[in-house]
């Protein structure tokens, strides 16, 4: 028999623990309420009358034996016995119970204060002057039933407060439920609907994952050679590359159980509650084997425990919920047949005992996807697309490097977005080339009011940077440039990177200068800069620190690396030099940035001409193009090519 039919029909066989209907303390609680008032209509049906009716009709003929002053709130009448045969109070001396007649009372009356009362009293009795005086009794007179209610009805509220909590979370997360595990299960069942058909650019990693459930499917085919299937596989790399989507095919593609969790779900503010839950996950995990567990965001809980605890705020119960999650991995107590496949995108903070193979024996990096991996991400987002014959799949692929799936598959619906906006009936090549600015630099705001001469400074500066990555041949190749405000920026160039892996000494001088050319652009022109080059100034320190602190390319500094591939330093709390080290990288990246700005300012002036040129034409159009460049530039230097219109300085 199969564990999944063992498990089923164990549950069927084992009884779950009955509750009481909700329905009967409510129907208690209800009778506590009606049954005083039917008993008491019951069993004595005591007839109200009014001062008059009691005056005229009872006492004027003398038949009162005593009244009774019941809370100073109403008047219990007792009629003499040897009235009993009167035909008019026959009806009241009606026995109750056997043949006895009814001792009384006989009559209610109602009085509003007991002044007025013995005052009417009185008048009537001096009106049968001489006759016998009517005896009153004073009295107060409590439920017994109401106040042991009063005890009782706040526990039966509780009770059916509670019965209804409990049903309305049974085996869900409530109060009661604090330390079972939230996973969510699919099965054969409750599936996922996504396989590895809707899965591209991940060619490797998709081997990789497949090879797990073709164990899982058929473990005989491994074990006869003596394989042990892995018992953790983590999946690593940037946001939006693909890592909780290929947990989601793997579930889709699996023919086993699928538990899946964030790894936020375990943190309560419950001391305990974390372990809890991961012993609660992997014994039902056990209990379903073979199966998969998969926990996305895992560096919630698996931070290392040893990295600035004291500053970070790192507390006992994170810890407790990483080394129970150890424990149930690889610990003294076997686990086989579950296999934890779980998803980071810092996997520098993660613990090392939970890298350590014995738990996460495979680690997949995925990557930024390249020119060939983006046409196949294209090509899956674009099945529900209504497309025109423009679309070149190898042309977008080439206008997106360095966007991950998650950007590729925002384009694809953003592009039908702004088709749909221009209504047309198909996707075109320009709604893609409008997505893709859009996803870039941010939405035209055409609308925003800037005066001409913020206009004309705008469109030098932009000018600065197409004319200095013009002719630098070791820049990346330019698209367009652009002087209509998107987002934050008042205006942009746009690059199109070429996909290297190595980047020479000589080509991050240049990209510095092609980054300073805007700044540099303003000063040839207007003879003073603006604040238009804080995001320019920002990249370029940032890269200046690069290649002294990073990659060794100052002579002072020397072939030294402070950069910290582990993430186990901190450098908020510890920096890896001296203070001295530190004043030398900091003048070196003085001299750099200086150096690469004087540079930029030679090559601007002596192509001045040029430089206006590109400014009036952006002034004029707003937008240019690689081609308007090349009518004023001339085709662009390559390598140690010379330009025939532009000279370089550099």
């Amino acid at each position: 028999m199969q564990p999944d039919k063992e498990n089923k029909k164990r549950s069927e066989q084992t009884p779950s623990p009955k509750m009481v209907p909700l329905i009967w303390p409510v129907l208690i609680l209800l009778g506590m309420f009606i049954f005083p008032l039917v008993s008491k209509w019951i069993s004595n049906p005591v007839t109200e009358i009014t001062w008059t009716e009691f005056e005229g009709n009872i006492l004027n003929k003398g038949a009162v034996e005593k009244l009774t002053v019941i809370n100073q709130d109403y008047v219990e009448i007792y009629l003499k016995p040897a009235f009993k045969t009167d035909t008019a109070f026959a009806k009241v001396f009606k026995p109750l119970i056997g043949n006895e007649p009814n001792p009384g009372p006989h009559y209610m009356m109602t009085i509003g204060t007991i002044e007025s009362f013995e005052r009417k009293l009185d008048a009537a009795e001096e009106k049968r002057f001489g006759k016998e005086i009517i005896p009153i009794t004073y009295m107060k007179r409590t439920n017994g039933f109401w106040g042991l209610a009063g005890w009782i009805i706040p526990f039966i509220i509780l009770f059916i407060l509670w019965q209804y909590v409990y049903r309305k979370n049974a085996g869900g997360s409530s109060a009661f439920n604090f330390g079972k595990s939230t996973a969510t299960l699919l099965d054969k069942e409750n599936k996922s609907t996504i396989t590895f058909d809707e899965v591209a650019g991940l060619d490797e990693a998709e081997l990789e994952v497949k090879e797990i459930v073709d164990f899982l499917k058929n473990p005989q085919h491994f074990t006869k050679l003596g394989a042990k299937i892995p018992k953790g596989v983590i999946l690593v790399g940037p946001p939006g590359t693909g890592k909780t989507l290929l947990a989601k095919a793997v579930a889709g593609e699996a023919q086993v159980p699928f538990f899946s969790i964030s790894g936020s779900e375990f943190v309560e503010m419950f001391v305990g509650v974390g372990a809890s839950r991961v012993r609660d996950l992997f014994k039902n995990a056990k209990e379903k084997a073979p199966c998969i567990v998969f926990i996305d965001e895992i560096d919630a809980i698996g931070r290392s425990r040893s990295r600035n605890a004291f500053f970070t705020g790192a507390n006992d119960e994170r810890e407790s919920t990483l080394n129970q999650l150890l424990t149930e991995m690889d610990g003294f107590g076997t686990n086989t047949g579950v296999i934890v496949l779980a998803a980071t995108n810092r996997a520098d903070m993660l613990d090392p005992a939970l890298l350590r193979p014995g738990r996460f024996d495979r680690h997949i990096y995925l990557e930024l996807p390249n020119l060939k991996e983006r046409a196949a991400i294209f090509k899956v987002h674009i099945r529900s697309l209504v497309l025109d014959d423009t679309i070149d799949l190898q042309f977008l692929a080439a206008q997106t490097p360095g966007f991950s799936g998650a950007d590729i598959a925002n384009i694809c619906n953003e592009a039908a977005l702004i088709a749909a906006r221009r209504k047309k009936e198909q996707v075109g090549k320009p709604d893609f080339m409008d997505a893709i600015d859009r996803i870039v630099a941010g939405l035209e705001r055409k609308s925003k009011i800037i005066s001409s001469d913020e206009k004309k400074m705008i469109a030098y500066h932009e000018a600065g940077h197409a004319l200095a990555s013009w002719l630098l041949p070791m820049v990346d190749p330019l698209v367009k440039v652009s002087i209509i405000p998107r987002g934050k920026s008042l205006g942009a160039a746009w690059y199109l990177p070429e996909e290297k892996n190595l980047r020479t000494k000589t080509a991050f001088n240049e990209h510095l200068c092609a980054t300073l050319g805007g700044r540099a652009a303003e000063e040839v022109i207007f003879g003073e800069v603006s604040s238009g080059a804080l995001d320019d100034l920002e990249k370029v320190t940032k890269e200046a620190y690069m290649m002294i602190a990073w990659y060794g390319f100052n002579e002072k500094v020397g072939n030294v690396s402070f950069y910290d591939s582990s993430g186990q330093r901190d450098a908020a709390f510890q920096k890896p030099y001296s203070e001295e080290t530190g004043k030398l990288i900091d003048e070196e990246v003085r001299k750099l940035v200086d150096n690469a700005y004087q540079q930029t300012k030679s090559l601007l002036l002596q192509n001045k001409q040029y430089l206006i040129k590109v400014a009036e034409l952006l002034l004029q159009k707003e937008v240019i193009f690689k081609e308007d460049l090349e009518n004023i530039l001339g085709r662009r230097v390559v390598g140690n090519e010379a330009s025939p219109q532009a000279a370089t300085a550099v």
